[in-house]
Parts: structure tokens; sequence; C-alpha cells
């Protein structure tokens, strides 16, 4: 499974940017597609969570300013981001939990997109 995210920019407070992660590879075995953030000088985070069966988790910081959707057909899972704060400027990673299952055996395993910043200006 390989992961191309997109859609970080510069933004001011209170405004919107919304992240695209395109996926391709084996990606009927994928479980789960999960955006993190990682601030300057702060550990990595998770921030989102959209998993095959639909449902979804945020992180408290971010519930009810952000959003997490798919466009099956194009294989892309969006984080649309509303509301935007200072606080939310970091490098912001897509990453999927799969399993996919070979003639040689099932196989496990995560893959990460590469970031995108963003940054949101006070």
């Amino acid at each position: 499974v390989q992961l191309q995210a997109s859609g970080g920019g510069l933004v001011q407070a209170g405004g919107s940017l919304r992240l695209s992660c395109e996926a391709s590879g084996s990606i009927s075995g994928i479980n789960a597609i999960e955006w993190y953030r990682q601030a300057p000088g702060k550990q990595r985070e998770l921030v989102a969570v959209l998993r095959s069966g639909g449902s979804t988790n945020y992180a408290a910081s971010v519930r009810d300013r952000f959003t997490v959707s798919r466009d099956s057909a194009k294989n892309t899972v969006f984080l649309q981001m509303n509301s935007l704060k200072p606080e939310d400027t970091a490098v912001y990673y897509c990453a999927a939990d799969y399993l996919v299952h070979y003639a040689s055996g099932p196989v496990a395993g995560r893959s990460w997109g590469q970031g995108t910043l963003v940054t949101v200006s006070s």
C-alpha cells in the first residue's frame, strides 16, 4: 500500500483546508486510514481515524472542527479542517493499516504517506 498526501498550506486562523490522502497498491486490504500530525518539538499525535466500515474517531482537540471522509472511486481519504487555530500548525501525515492476503500467507502492516505542512497564522 502506498499513500500520497497533499493539500497543506498557509491559512489564517479561522480558515479551512482540506488534506487528501490517495492510496494505491493493495488498497482492498486497508482496514483504516489515520491522520497524524507532528508540531515542532512535539510528539506525533493521532488526529482522526476512518475505518473501512465507515466509523470514525477524532482527537478531542479537533472534534467538531475536523471531518474525515473518503471518495472510494478515487481511492482517496480527505481531512477537512475548519476553524483552524495556530496550534493546529504541524506536519500532517496519513497512514494506512492493512492486512493483505498473499498466496504465501497474510501480511499485516502500516504504510505512511509523506507529510504535508499546515501552517495557521494568527
